[in-house]
């Protein structure tokens, strides 16, 4: 076989270029793209999620869509951000590090107590079957509604109510999800958990800092517990704060 080494430079040429303008073309599209891309690779991955499927879709999720337009410079920094309210969008490490530890199937169907800004519930709608969000400030849930239903996020419920009394017309759930700190676990929540079905909750003090907790409710309801480390969480109201 000849080769023709002026066609063959041209050619490598012509790649090249096109190259460079999908990847423009990528960026001009997606400005966001590569911070997005660099918090997966150095706050998540680099800090030992391994959940391929958490890592594929937090690299997709648009999270600077859930931050305010002032905020959305730094929605890929790993750090909560202010939603309003006193409430926050939870750091990067946290939402991957909560959702890696739930060991979602596309079956499932999960609960999330603290629908905040929507984010952690957008990350659950792309590996799950449903989700169920409960967000107690009236403003957040009617802005989360609307955000994930811009998006389109059509398997996830939002109602405005208190998540300590859980979403019992649904139940039971494979997984639950508290996004906010009590300092004791909701017992309608343990109620509504499926036998194996695993809970998630920032436990403890809900002034300073808690720890992460693991629950998995066993086939006689009994609960085996994993402590995971320290969060800090903004704490748990409603019924949450009366049973203290």
């Amino acid at each position: 076989m000849r080769f023709n080494l002026k066609t063959l430079i041209k050619n490598f040429f012509l790649i090249t270029a096109i190259l460079v303008l999908s990847v423009s073309y990528t960026l001009s599209a997606d400005p966001y793209l590569q911070k997005r891309q660099a918090m997966i690779e150095k706050d998540i991955k680099g800090r030992g999620i391994k959940d391929k499927k958490v890592l594929e879709v937090m690299g997709r999720i648009p999270r600077h869509l859930f931050v305010d337009e002032n905020l959305k410079n730094k929605a890929y920094a790993d750090y909560p951000l202010p939603i309003g309210e006193g409430q926050t969008i939870s750091q990067p490490y946290v939402v991957a590090l909560m959702t890696e530890a739930l060991k979602l199937k596309p079956s499932d169907r999960v609960l999330e107590i603290g629908t905040g800004s929507g984010y952690q519930a957008a990350v659950l709608s792309e590996i799950v079957k449903e989700v169920y969000t409960l967000e107690i400030r009236k403003s957040l849930s009617d802005l989360a509604t609307k955000r994930l239903k811009d998006l389109r996020y059509k398997n996830v419920n939002v109602k405005y109510g208190d998540g300590y009394f859980g979403w019992k017309e649904h139940a039971p759930f494979d997984a639950i999800i508290i996004t906010a700190a009590p300092n004791h676990i909701p017992p309608p929540l343990i109620k509504q958990l499926k036998k194996g079905g695993r809970l998630i909750v920032p436990l403890g003090s809900t002034v300073y800092y808690q720890t992460l907790t693991l629950l998995i409710k066993k086939d006689t309801d009994e609960l085996d517990v994993e402590q995971m480390g320290s969060v800090a969480f903004v704490p748990m109201i409603g019924e949450a704060e009366k049973r203290k």
